[in-house]
């Protein structure tokens, strides 16, 4: 498959939304939209995990999405603490249905735009989601956040030594809803020289 990557400006609530497409050289068996970490702490769609993302979702015959959000990159607007930014990925969703039409819809982020997809989940019918480095509970920053429940199959990726998030608050979040978390052994937030573990482990968990 080609990776031919196009950035494109489409129509937002708060102005335009800047977004990288990815398509894969055959037909596509659906829309996979990635979210990025923390915009007022360096994240946006260029992030390594997101990137890993967006390469493995490609490799499994998705037209991969990454949007950046409000006030990061050409994206209209400033940070909204996640309602703004909901707003944006169901944004980036409906344009996709528009151009491709109705297909499936994957959801994946990385960190706060993992905590931004519990909620788009929420409003938009989506074939699976996949966390990674789930912001949930109180994190780095003295910020504190309350993920939505999600669909039992979701696939849940943490770090064991995330230094941000605590695994105890991911399974804090988990345990209630009998949800398993995948733990990647010595993993900090960031996966270094461990993002073809994530990788792999989506590639593993994923229908052929």
């Amino acid at each position: 498959m080609s990776r031919a990557g196009e950035r494109v400006l489409i129509p937002a609530a708060a102005g335009t939304l800047e977004m990288l497409v990815e398509r894969p050289g055959v037909p596509p068996r659906g829309v996979a939209l990635i979210a990025h970490p923390h915009p007022l702490f360096g994240g946006t769609l260029e992030n390594k995990v997101v990137q890993t993302l967006a390469r493995t979702f490609h490799e499994l015959g998705y037209v991969a999405l990454r949007p950046n959000f409000r006030g990061v990159g050409a994206s209209s607007g400033v940070h909204d603490c996640g309602e703004g930014e909901t707003e944006d990925m169901l944004q980036a969703a409906a344009w996709a249905h528009q151009e491709l039409g109705r297909c499936p819809t994957v959801l994946a982020g990385f960190s706060f735009g993992a905590y931004v997809q519990t909620r788009v989940a929420k409003r938009l019918s989506a074939e699976r989601l996949v966390l990674v480095g789930l912001a949930a509970g109180q994190v780095a920053g003295e910020r504190n956040y309350a993920p939505e429940e999600v669909p039992p199959d979701t696939l849940v990726i943490h770090g064991e030594r995330d230094e941000t998030v605590a695994l105890q608050s991911v399974f804090d979040w988990a345990r209630p809803q009998g949800l398993p978390v995948v733990v990647i052994p010595g993993a900090d937030h960031f996966f270094h020289r461990r993002l073809h573990i994530i990788r792999s482990i989506v590639k593993g968990s994923w229908k052929s």
